[in-house]
């Protein structure tokens, strides 16, 4: 197989894991700002167990897809950082705000005004990172992207900021909401909580569902090839095909209470999307010009490339896997000494 594949593969494998890892805290910091009801505080504290022993330890997949991007497909990344500057800037600044901010809240005990001021930016923070990581692959679906002489033709806002790109990121904030709250039911053994979450995971799996359906409508506008990827290929409607019947399953589990079934299922339904719209992109990093095949670099860099990500794979899988057996093992422990008997 070519090594330009085989690296355009690892990097969307790691975009997956992100979205199924990382996408779930963003989602949990959505929930986090919607929390509401007589058990409010219950559910704020519930998304703070949920995702803090390892949550600031998923953004490697993040780093390694843009660190493979730089070494691997020097133009893309090019092309990716002047036309998209704008979003992808505060996506950096989403991220930034969302690991400090929840810090601050977490342990500044001197005053509840201030935890309270920084869980909003928590919050706020962790909804618009995923927005504008979904306006940023919505961008590079389109025909938009395009620089010529270190300068976007499409100007400041033309490249990213147009409906399709828009109704992109709202799919991606939905998608990711849909996953925490999923996720959630399985994180609390409380009836009640679990049915705060399933009736949010329910909602939001819906919006993302018409987000999904806008996209393809509106992609006639400016994004007609991926619309025919998705549409044409055999093999991308297959992906979509399971991923549709994953979507079943998931809200067939949530409405019957079967909460580790949805979870499962609701990953496997955004991990299928993903997959879908990496092949329904195929051929393409960034349309309409840069190719995996025009924009790589020398077989042989990528072939080192390849190898270093094996090793580091070899270290990285057994340690993160070791890190959330630890810690998800230590917060059981911790929970049942302070269930009251």
């Amino acid at each position: 197989m070519n090594p330009a594949m085989i690296l355009a593969g690892i990097m969307l494998g790691a975009l997956v894991i992100y979205s199924l890892l990382a996408g779930a805290d963003y989602g949990a910091g959505f929930w986090d700002l919607m929390c509401s009801g007589p058990r409010q505080e219950k559910q704020r504290e519930l998304i703070a167990q949920a995702i803090e022993p390892v949550w600031e330890t998923n953004h490697v997949w993040l780093i390694l897809v843009v660190v493979l991007m730089f070494a691997g497909f020097a133009p893309a990344f090019g092309a990716i950082s002047i036309a998209l500057g704008v979003p992808v800037f505060l996506i950096l600044l989403g991220v930034v705000l969302r690991g400090s901010s929840y810090v601050f809240r977490t342990y500044f005990a001197g005053s509840i005004r201030t935890q309270l001021y920084w869980g909003k930016v928590f919050s706020v923070s962790s909804s618009m990172t995923p927005l504008f990581l979904g306006i940023v692959i919505g961008a590079i679906s389109s025909d938009t992207v395009v620089v010529r002489d270190g300068i976007s033709e499409n100007g400041f806002l033309g490249t990213w900021f147009h409906p399709f790109s828009v109704i992109v990121g709202v799919l991606s904030l939905s998608l990711f909401a849909y996953l925490s709250a999923c996720y959630l039911t399985v994180e609390t053994d409380d009836p009640a909580l679990q049915d705060d979450f399933r009736s949010r995971a329910l909602f939001s799996g819906f919006i993302s569902l018409m987000a999904a359906f806008a996209t393809y409508v509106v992609a006639g506008d400016n994004a007609r090839e991926i619309r025919d990827g998705l549409s044409g290929a055999p093999y991308v409607l297959l992906v979509e095909s399971c991923a549709a019947i994953a979507a079943f399953v998931a809200f067939q589990a949530l409405w019957s209470r079967h909460y580790l079934r949805a979870r499962i299922a609701a990953a496997a339904q955004v991990g299928l999307i993903i997959i879908g719209w990496g092949a329904a992109q195929y051929p393409y990093l960034v349309r309409p010009g840069l190719t995996i095949f025009n924009s790589s670099a020398p077989s042989n860099v990528l072939v080192e490339i390849e190898i270093a990500c094996a090793f580091g794979g070899a270290i990285l899988f057994p340690s993160l896997f070791l890190l959330y057996r630890i810690f998800k093992a230590h917060r059981k422990a911790v929970l049942a000494d302070t269930t009251p008997v």
